[in-house]
């Protein structure tokens, strides 16, 4: 796994930017005849744009930010879009070194002490993580976040921060480190813990734990994030996931708000080696989707033999539209990812419905000989 070298931060921080700028003041509703001019020069702008790799993308973001202009949109809206945007593209810079290496997101509480056992628990589950050569994400704070960076360490770890009033000092095993980054929204910073993760690991926690949780856990059920692990750890015989499991039984699942197979997107364990081999399991055999077209790839470590598709199209024909599940190499639309060419492929068309039984589907596959 290519752990790639750290970066410098040699470039202004969005709060930095964020201050600079708001000593320039620019009218935001622009007359007519001067609305024409900027939009002639910026076709020139599409053009040479359009010579550049994922130069079309960037023109289509420059024209939607034009047409912000042409809508006369509120400044305080203009304002929001344009501080989301910077805060999302300063993220993805400082993720980008790392993207090929696995990381998992750790949410808890940040008032849980250090003398708690779900403090040692989640100090203890990031030293495994980062022995297996993860990366860890926490929110920098303290509590449940310190312990992840302590227990990694800075090197493989990053901070998405939070600007709060009260109960959320950057924790000191990451203040200093390139990869915290700062966010002025929940929603970008909720986007780049998910889009930056292997997976999810959750620890007891408050309000914003259960938040996370729940959001990430409608994500993967609903198809809008790809299948990932998710653990939720207690401490050693403790009862606080079990009575969370207990609500979705005796609500959730009793008043049929829920599917059956949704039970099986994520895992409640107390023993953090559990949890550890949950998160690493999953991708002993399952590498990622990818939908081409009607039909979902997903590429495998280790081509299922004859008799193993067969036993998955017997399994698993509950799933696929249409019946027939193949063994296939790299699909010619997937030819923008050479790095994994190599892969096998299971391609089949999902119903895209039934995530919990997709989530069946991979570990069926990672529990393949």
């Amino acid at each position: 796994m290519d752990t790639t070298r750290g970066m410098e931060n040699t470039e202004l921080t969005p709060d930095s930017v964020e201050q600079s700028q708001e000593t320039v003041e620019s009218p935001l509703i622009v007359p007519p005849p001067q609305m024409e001019a900027v939009l002639e020069k910026a076709n020139g702008l599409y053009q040479e744009l359009a010579k550049v790799p994922d130069g079309n993308t960037i023109a289509e973001i420059v024209q939607n930010a034009l047409k912000l202009l042409r809508d006369q949109t509120n400044r305080g809206d203009v304002k929001l879009i344009n501080k989301s945007f910077k805060e999302l593209r300063y993220a993805l810079k400082i993720f980008a070194p790392y993207r090929d290496v696995h990381k998992v997101s750790i949410f808890g509480s940040a008032r849980t002490a250090v003398t708690h056992s779900d403090y040692k628990q989640a100090a203890d589950f990031a030293r495994l993580m980062a022995d297996a050569g993860w990366m860890v994400i926490t929110g920098a704070g303290g509590g449940i976040m310190a312990a992840g960076h302590g227990g990694a360490g800075a090197k493989p770890s990053f901070g998405l921060a939070i600007r709060l009033p009260f109960e959320q000092a950057t924790n000191e095993f990451i203040a200093d480190d390139p990869k915290l980054i700062n966010f002025k929204y929940f929603f970008t910073r909720k986007l780049m813990f998910v889009r930056s993760s292997h997976a999810v690991v959750l620890f007891p926690g408050g309000f914003g734990t259960m938040d996370e949780g729940f959001e990430v856990l409608t994500l993967i059920q609903t198809g809008k994030s790809t299948p990932m692990p998710i653990v939720l750890v207690d401490s050693p015989g403790g009862k606080f996931w079990k009575s969370w499991q207990d609500y979705v039984n005796n609500h959730l699942l009793a008043q049929k708000l829920i599917s059956p197979n949704d039970l099986h997107l994520y895992k409640i364990t107390d023993d953090v080696a559990a949890a550890a081999q949950e998160v690493t399991h999953f991708y002993s055999n399952y590498h990622s989707i990818r939908f081409v077209g009607d039909e979902l790839a997903m590429r495998l470590q280790r081509r299922p033999t004859p008799e193993q598709l067969q036993q998955i199209n017997e399994k698993f024909a509950d799933i696929c539209i249409r019946p027939g599940y193949r063994v296939s190499d790299a699909l010619p639309q997937e030819k923008d990812e050479q790095a994994i060419a190599e892969l096998p492929r299971l391609v089949f068309q999902f119903n895209r419905r039934d995530h919990g039984r997709l989530r069946m589907l991979i570990d069926f596959l990672n529990d393949l000989p």
